[in-house]
């Protein structure tokens, strides 16, 4: 029986490809995108457990600390939500998600397409469709 012997790189001679680097982004995207949740999650049990909410404000809340999420609720002061920690925090899932989301989407359509050529012509509009989109989210977060 002939086995095949296992190809081992050193360190030293592996490269940093775009794929490597793209592997590495997904994967800490997905953990940013956690640790936000995280905080989200945190501080609506906190506040909820203040405030004496619902359950479904809860979620609302953890899921996009943003102060215009939490207005149709029967809140008496929403001031502890508008302040500009819970913005960044709202802009930051906002960003991590969507990029995430846009390099899954390039992912995906990378299959469908066999030149590179089109490839990079679908990586590029999926780029600059993220790169228009952005800042209106992060605007209508911001001055929420």
């Amino acid at each position: 029986m002939n086995q095949a012997k296992a190809r081992n790189l050193p360190l030293s001679k592996r490269g940093m490809s775009f794929e490597t680097v793209m592997w590495v982004f997904t994967r800490a995207t997905a953990l940013l995108m956690y640790g936000f949740i995280l905080v989200g999650i945190v501080g609506a049990l906190m506040m909820g457990a203040a405030n004496d909410m619902n359950f479904a404000d809860i979620l609302r809340w953890a899921l996009m600390p943003n102060v215009s999420h939490v207005e149709n609720t029967n809140l008496a002061d929403l001031a502890p939500w508008a302040t500009t920690f819970w913005k960044l925090v709202a802009m930051g899932l906002f960003v991590t998600a969507s990029s995430h989301g846009v390099h899954g989407v390039i992912v995906v359509l990378d299959d469908y397409f066999a030149k590179h050529s089109h490839r990079q012509i679908i990586r590029g509009i999926c780029v600059i469709i993220f790169l228009a989109v952005a800042p209106a989210g992060l605007y209508v977060i911001w001055t929420s």
